[in-house]
């Protein structure tokens, strides 16, 4: 028996951690740090960063990153994606049962949790990282900003981050003031609970507090705007509402506005929450709704969002309530994802696998809809590559690292093993056939949807595969050539 998964699984909670006492660990002294060379891949480009232009020692300054050996030019646009907060470090864990659900009775199992600094082993970039690591293998080149502490977790995320050839941009500037009694801010920690059945929950201090963890930083830092200026997307989800305070997530949004960066934006299990949350919440939550250029949420988030069950209206009132909204793609759990235009809606079904853990599997379909977004691919294209990399993700362990490798992603696009519900697909999408264009992924032509039903558009899987393997192949061969 197979179980099947898409990419369109709800993301992974990433939930960052205060300061506890039972975590701290020593400080690592800085002659030890960064011993990796970024890459920063495209296709046909591999630039070699030098290890003195990593995170201390990068500085921008009109259009060029200045570091300890002087000024090295760069282009307009010098990172694909730049993801925006939710940064941390997973401490996965097996557990006999999952922590209780009463407030009282979750903050009393997380201090017992806390009371033992965890194994290494168990140590795992999260959140954003997911995503960032994804769209790294696929060859886009990746900035993550944030913050990250300066001590054993810290290093062991830009250890991560770096050596998947991801850039690090700081959002500490020396000139944001922190209170005087208290010490430089660590790195967030989310516990991630995995019971017998792998049943997975997600547990941290920050549950059991009002303020971002973040809160201090008021103005968007020189660093991050020009971070956001040279990338073509900036990334954000829900969770950087639990790191970062409203207002400024309102700033970067409305400077990657003024600088002509597209914004993708999902809103996660917290979008149901900042619906009902403080005002600025809701009005931060609500201009990222309609400033975004890619939104994406479950089938669940779309509903609760718009009040509507169904996804493909739900998908459709985000377009007309968005002001720059061009695509809505929803995550369909097992069946798939639907990506929704002003004038057309498309279709892929899930690939069929045997899941290990679902765990980042919703973080990283945000990497493949960016690579088809800034390479100009077929909408039915980029929900393919996007499924088949968050199934390949759900055959591995965890998230961060072991997020699909392009070598697993190519076997599934290959394999052509398609779960394909004639049914669901039909009814579901015979409600909107007066759509202008309605497309979607089969196995093999005619697929569903018969000869009685012309308004539906079948894609054959082997014509997308053709069409991709050009695209997904140069990046496997500049991989390859990075080894």
């Amino acid at each position: 028996m197979h179980n099947h998964v898409s990419l369109s699984l709800q993301s992974n909670r990433a939930l960052f951690s205060p300061y506890l006492d039972a975590l701290q660990n020593p400080r690592f002294s800085p002659k030890t740090r960064f011993q990796t060379r970024p890459v920063f891949k495209c296709c046909g480009i591999q630039t070699h960063v030098p290890p003195q232009l990593c995170r201390n020692s990068i500085n921008y300054a009109n259009g060029s990153l200045e570091g300890d050996r002087g000024i090295i030019s760069v282009g307009v646009k010098d990172f694909d994606v730049a993801t925006l907060g939710n940064l941390c470090v997973d401490i996965v864990l097996n557990v006999p049962k999952l922590p209780p659900k009463r407030f009282d009775e979750r903050r009393a199992y997380l201090e017992e949790l806390a009371k033992s600094p965890p194994d290494k082993n168990n140590w795992e970039a999260g959140g954003n990282c997911n995503m960032a690591i994804a769209a790294a293998r696929l060859g886009l080149r990746v900035a993550s900003i944030g913050h990250v502490g300066d001590e054993v977790y810290g290093r062991f995320l830009l250890d991560v981050l770096h050596g998947e050839g991801i850039s690090m941009v700081e959002m500490n500037e020396q000139n944001y003031a922190i209170d005087a009694s208290s010490t430089t801010p660590e790195t967030l920690l989310c516990w991630v609970l995995v019971d017998p059945w792998h049943r997975h929950d997600f547990c941290s201090p920050v549950d059991f507090h009002q303020e971002p963890a973040f809160g201090w930083i008021q103005i968007l830092p020189t660093k991050t705007k020009m971070a956001i200026r040279r990338s073509k997307i900036m990334f954000c989800n829900g969770y950087g509402f639990d790191e970062l305070s409203p207002q400024l997530l309102v700033s970067a949004l409305e400077y990657a506005v003024e600088v002509g960066t597209s914004i993708f934006f999902d809103p996660g299990p917290r979008g149901k929450s900042l619906i009902a949350g403080a005002p600025e919440e809701q009005m931060a939550l609500d201009k990222y709704l309609r400033m975004s250029d890619v939104l994406l949420l479950t089938s669940d988030e779309a509903e609760s969002l718009t009040g509507r069950t169904d996804p493909i209206l739900a998908g459709q009132e985000l377009l007309r309530n968005g002001v720059r909204t061009k695509w809505v793609i929803i995550k369909m759990g097992p069946r798939g994802s639907i990506l929704i235009t002003p004038s057309s809606i498309s279709c892929a079904p899930a690939f069929k696998v045997n899941v290990i853990d679902t765990v980042g599997c919703g973080d990283s379909f945000v990497a493949p809809i960016a690579f088809g977004y800034i390479h100009d691919m077929s909408l039915v294209q980029t929900l393919t590559v996007a499924n088949a990399v968050g199934a390949a993700t759900a055959t591995g362990c965890g998230a961060g690292r072991n997020v699909a490798a392009l070598n697993k992603v190519l076997e599934l696009v290959t394999g052509s093993d398609l779960y394909e519900d004639d049914k669901f697909w039909v009814d579901l999408l015979k409600e909107h056939s007066e759509t202008d264009e309605i497309t979607i992924l089969t196995k093999n032509p005619p697929g569903i949807g018969n000869k009685n039903n012309t308004w539906l558009q079948h894609t054959p899987l082997k014509e997308v595969v053709s069409e991709l393997l050009p695209k997904l192949g140069c990046q496997q061969a500049l991989q390859i050539g990075a080894s």
